[in-house]
């Protein structure tokens, strides 16, 4: 993960942070409405992609770990470094 992508890790930063990472806002804005979070205009959100802007970025890497597991969301902790969530060890 880019370092200057770390700046947009607060809630309602989904586009700003995914622009930061493949370095080009129209390529962020092309894949979001690929996957069905922006609508065709590239400026509304979907309600998906509303629930998913409202969300950290620490919050939709422990959402998508969440979503293959069969553990709790709170079994989680958060890397900024790698922008990934894993297990906590207990």
């Amino acid at each position: 993960m880019k370092a200057e992508s770390q700046r947009f890790t607060g809630k309602g930063q989904l586009i700003n942070r995914l622009a930061s990472q493949v370095g080009s806002y129209k390529l962020a804005v092309g894949i979001l409405q690929k996957r069905g979070d922006l609508k065709s205009d590239g400026k509304t959100f979907t309600e998906k992609g509303a629930k998913r802007n409202a969300m950290s970025a620490s919050e939709r890497a422990i959402a998508r770990a969440d979503k293959t597991s069969k553990h709790s969301s709170s079994d989680y902790k958060y890397n900024k470094l790698t922008n990934r969530a894993t297990l906590k060890n207990k």
